[in-house]
């Protein structure tokens, strides 16, 4: 049989007991939060998250060759997790597995001509993985690919963006749609 306790508010005995609502005694409890709840608490939370983008162009990314995107410019980094100085990538956390979201976009520019290709790519821990994305180029030199990818990752695995083309130097432009973000999901 199941009880269920149905009250407006849930409160301390007075103003001088202790702030800590302790539900059961020495029986272990779940607390299951339905869609309701309007408060996050902080184990809901969606961190860790990061946004980070590109500061100037990066250049000598070679024709048919994916080359690492070198994110060198944190808009915030929630956990410390995001390393913009050396090896450019997303390391989840101690304590942090579960499954996380990730978009890139990347501002390609120097195609050289129409109906060319740019493509992303997402690797984990070294090797490419899911969230593809390819742009041809049509009336213009430059292309804006965006990947977007759900990811279970384990304590310590690692991200990174690839970007690959088909002409000759392509390079990698400071922009408003050049980003890298991600964040865990609840």
């Amino acid at each position: 049989m199941t009880s269920i306790l149905e009250v407006e508010q849930l409160d301390t005995l007075s103003s001088n007991a202790s702030s800590t609502l302790t539900i059961g005694g020495t029986n272990t409890t779940t607390i299951a939060f339905g869609p309701n709840v309007t408060t996050t608490p902080s184990s809901l939370a969606n961190t860790p998250s990061f946004f980070v983008v590109r500061s100037g162009t990066q250049s000598g990314l070679s024709a048919d060759t994916a080359t690492k995107v070198q994110w060198n410019s944190e808009v915030w980094d929630t956990d410390s997790a995001f390393d913009s100085t050396t090896n450019y990538r997303f390391t989840v956390p101690s304590g942090k597995a579960g499954k996380y979201s990730f978009t890139a976009s990347i501002y390609t520019g120097n195609l050289q001509a129409d109906n060319r290709y740019a493509i992303n790519y997402f690797y984990k821990n070294g090797s490419e993985t899911y969230g593809t994305a390819y742009w041809y180029t049509s009336g213009s030199n430059n292309a804006f690919p965006r990947s977007n990818v759900i990811l279970d990752l384990s304590d310590g695995d690692y991200i990174e963006v690839y970007s690959r083309q088909q002409a000759g130097e392509l390079t990698v432009q400071a922009s408003t749609m050049t980003f890298f973000t991600g964040f865990k999901l609840v």
